[in-house]
């Protein structure tokens, strides 16, 4: 269980010790040796994966099955399964499963050692606000409200954008609940329909009718025209009666092309990052329209980014239990004939025909006429938690096909099968940036290490960690401290001067929630070392703290890193929120982590005495098995009830793994013995890592202020090797 570390003059000066640690803006320096390359030489074709979900007649996943019980046809023609396997969506091994059934390299071992041990799921909500009117926009932030707050697992990545873009700089993949709630507030109402001013009023399905020349519509449209103008021929009232439609099918199809294109970026672009990604696309639904529009071609261009992906889309009617009859608030055109009436039959389910496609085609679902989104959002999380992985190889002789895909049971007519139906043989190319091939070498480096910091994803080839802390003092207010650390087996060594020496680059940029860059850093770190024997001899890894004065609010910090020898480079992100103290709410500093490492026995001490390892700054996290974490946490704000009368406020520690807790204390008081400032309230405790299996940890520190009746809390997350 934790135990606190007493309030003596060892534990000042150890704190003194610390927080001259965290503001130092100095780089510390180790060394490692250069590592050799191994050339080796591949000659494989690559396989295409598909992901396949079995399901009983209670929606229940089939697990246990074989590759003999499926049956694969591309195109209609048998295809030999090359490749079997059954994944679990989010565990440690699926990037590598994956790897495998493509057929190409598997992850290097230095980049497995960065992967969290208990990676989680990969889950987007996109949101087509072009075509989404208040009623949905409400039932939408209901939906994802309750998976931030009830279904988000400990390890889960999740990510809010929208069509129009108006979430801004908030819509990138996080596990902070703050971003994502952050997000989900920015959602507004827009007003993007398609407006016809024109009596009597025209709806876009009226209009995809009249252009696909629905004789009852036009003549509907045309005689009321003419009641209206007398003096105007048949031909002419038509004429204008195709002209209104056409208008009204450009204006829908700008809007459509723009949510589709929006999607297919979103999906195009989940390809850097490894594992089955699941997407849920929330609409109030949209028409197709091939003569006035690129709609289809879009549609193929996401079920093709979607399979490239490993991307899963769940279509999501966020009109919820519809009848497809208008109400009183609508603007219909008066009929006695029941003409339009009968025309608009089919409205609803047209408008649904390509978000069934999106789904159907990506091996997902379509969620339609249902008030409970939550429910359907829950199922399938629930559903896509298994999968089996299939992998054949394609057909290279033709380009710009579809590749039908139809995967079968055998002898199991009672199990339904799952299955991306199929893609298109599209080259998708990547979104390039500026050709630096006219700049100076100077100026290349400079660029490459900006384009990974402003990558959407970590860049990985070089694996960085980053930490970052925040503490208010009296002198200096609030002061955020960013913590970057490079391992040491990615640097790369050349002989200069008698001496093995490595150079880092290393760059960084503060952000607001706005997207507007507040401070930045830079540097080039020199590292040397005698011999290759001395950097054998070295612990640890690179390390540099950039300390910053900020004004309360939610930040990210972008850090990247470049090994000038090699070309590598490696970037990563957080984000931390800064409470507002002015305020005179209870809240907590950042937590501070270091290790002790377990105790040993020391044959210099004489008698078999044991000692300890003298504790260490963890900017990493990664803590060795059966070691100690030493935590450190300022409490603000205690409120006092009277004068002289001194603070009241217990803590709780509790780890937890997989949203289940591995270690809970009880609440204990924070001393105030020997403390000058009582509105910074130090505290300390260690947590023995003893037992605990390898794997991703949340650290999660609570404080109840017992005189104001507040609480506070602060986590973060630290790792087993």
């Amino acid at each position: 269980m934790p135990s606190d570390i007493k309030s003596s003059k060892r534990f000042f000066v150890a704190l003194l010790t610390w927080l001259l640690l965290y503001v130092s803006p100095a780089a510390s320096q180790t060394v490692q040796e250069q590592r050799r390359d191994e050339e080796v030489v591949r000659v494989f074709t690559e396989l295409v994966q598909t992901d396949v979900m079995v399901f009983d007649s209670r929606g229940k996943f089939v697990d246990g099955l074989r590759k003999e019980d499926f049956e694969l046809r591309i195109n209609g023609k048998p295809r030999a399964i090359e490749f079997f396997e059954r994944v679990s969506a989010g565990a440690a091994n699926e990037e590598t499963q994956l790897a495998a059934a493509r057929g190409g390299p598997q992850p290097s071992r230095q980049l497995e050692q960065t992967v969290p041990l208990d990676r989680g799921r990969t889950i987007f909500f996109y949101i087509d606000d072009l075509h989404m009117d208040l009623s949905g926009l409400h039932a939408t932030r209901k939906m994802i409200t309750a998976f931030i707050e009830k279904e988000m697992g400990q390890n889960d990545q999740g990510a809010i954008s929208s069509a129009s873009g108006q979430i801004g700089f908030l819509q990138q993949l996080t596990a902070n609940r703050a971003v994502l709630n952050a997000a989900l507030d920015r959602l507004k109402p827009q007003s993007y329909f398609v407006r016809d001013l024109d009596r009597p009023p025209m709806s876009e399905y009226q209009a995809l009718l009249i252009d696909s020349n629905d004789r009852d519509i036009i003549a509907y449209f045309v005689e009321a025209l003419r009641q209206e103008n007398p003096l105007l021929s048949r031909d002419t009232a038509e004429q204008m009666v195709r002209s209104r439609a056409h208008r009204i099918l450009s204006q829908s199809a700008n809007i459509t092309n723009n949510s589709l294109i929006g999607l297919d970026s979103l999906v195009q672009r989940s390809q850097a990052l490894s594992g089955r990604k699941l997407v849920f696309f929330i609409s109030n639904g949209f028409f197709l329209d091939p003569r006035n529009s690129a709609s289809h071609e879009q549609l193929r261009k996401i079920t093709t980014s979607a399979a490239r992906s490993g991307a899963v889309i769940y279509s999501m009617d966020a009109r919820g239990l519809v009848t497809g009859v208008a109400d009183a608030t609508t603007d219909t055109a008066f009929d006695p004939s029941g003409r339009l009436a009968r025309a608009n039959f089919g409205e609803l389910a047209a408008s649904q025909d390509a978000l069934n496609a999106l789904a159907a085609d990506t091996g997902g679902r379509a969620i339609f006429n249902t008030n409970a989104l939550e429910t359907g959002l829950r199922n399938a999380l629930k559903e896509t938690a298994l999968y089996y992985l299939l992998a054949w190889r394609p057909d290279r002789d033709s380009n710009n096909i579809g590749r039908q895909i139809d995967v079968k049971l055998i002898g199991k007519p009672e199990l339904t099968v799952r299955v991306r139906r199929g893609f298109y043989d599209i080259e998708i190319q990547p979104v390039r940036t500026t050709d630096p091939g006219d700049r100076t070498p100077v100026e290349k480096v400079e660029q490459r290490i900006q384009e990974a910091i402003s990558s959407p994803y970590p860049v990985r080839e070089i694996p960085l960690s980053l930490n970052l802390s925040h503490l208010n003092t009296s002198d200096q207010g609030d002061l955020l401290t960013s913590s970057m650390q490079i391992p040491r087996d990615v640097l790369s060594y050349a002989q200069k001067d008698g001496k093995l020496e490595a150079l880092i680059e290393v760059a960084g940029s503060i952000y607001n929630d706005r997207g507007e860059v507040g401070s930045r850093f830079s540097d080039r770190i020199t590292v040397t070392a005698d011999s290759a024997e001395a950097t054998r001899q070295l612990t640890g890894g690179l390390a540099y703290n950039f300390p910053v004065r900020v004004a309360p609010g939610l930040y990210q910090v972008r850090v990247a890193a470049r090994d000038v020898k090699s070309g590598s480079t490696g970037s990563t992100n957080d984000w931390i929120e800064i409470p507002e103290l002015s305020k005179g709410r209870l809240a907590l500093s950042g937590l501070m982590l270091r290790e002790r490492v377990q105790s040993r026995v020391d044959s210099s001490a004489g008698n078999g005495q044991e000692t300890a390892d003298e504790d260490a700054p963890n900017l990493a996290h990664r803590f060795q098995p059966n070691s100690h974490l030493r935590f450190l946490v300022f409490v603000y704000n205690a409120s006092h009830a009277s004068e002289g009368t001194i603070p009241d406020i217990a803590i709780q520690v509790q780890v937890s793994r997989d949203d289940q807790p591995v270690v809970t204390t009880a609440l204990r008081r924070v001393g105030t013995e020997g403390i000058a400032d009582l509105t910074r309230l130090p505290y300390g405790a260690e947590v023995p890592l003893e037992g605990l299996a390898r794997g991703q940890y949340l650290l999660h520190v609570t404080v109840v202020d017992r005189l104001s009746k507040q609480s506070a809390s602060q986590q973060t997350r630290f790792f087993i090797d």
